[in-house]
């Protein structure tokens, strides 16, 4: 048997352009989830928000995924770890829930530890 313990589940934290409502939506069902705008973290900087996340060992939601590609790939460049950057284009909230919740009921925590995943690769069909 290891000592090593698997992480099941992903704790979540919204950056400031995801909906800020989309946290409290998440944690109804059951799930750690937290947003910039509920921290008063709206008007950092990518760069922090990614520091923040990692700090919590949170994966991180967001709707910038430019700058957020290039983060990733500057973290495995310089041997950083991050709890994982889900990306999404911006959709109805009931949508945004719905793919979240997919995704949170099908990735562990594990699995999403330094990966760039895009929230539509949960949608149907």
């Amino acid at each position: 048997m290891s000592d090593e313990t698997i992480s099941l589940f992903i704790d979540l934290y919204l950056d400031a352009d995801v909906n800020r409502d989309l946290a409290e939506l998440l944690r109804k069902e059951g799930f750690e989830a937290i947003s910039a705008w509920e921290l008063g973290q709206q008007g950092w900087e990518d760069p922090q928000q990614l520091e923040y996340a990692v700090s919590k060992q949170m994966a991180l939601l967001t709707h910038n995924r430019d700058d957020y590609i290039r983060l990733a790939q500057e973290y495995e460049r310089t041997g950083r770890d991050h709890h994982g950057i889900i990306v999404s284009r911006q959709l109805p909230l009931g949508e945004m829930r719905k793919l979240l919740l997919r995704l949170l009921d099908s990735v562990t925590a594990d699995d999403m530890k330094n990966n760039f995943r895009y929230l539509s690769d949960f949608a149907d069909g």
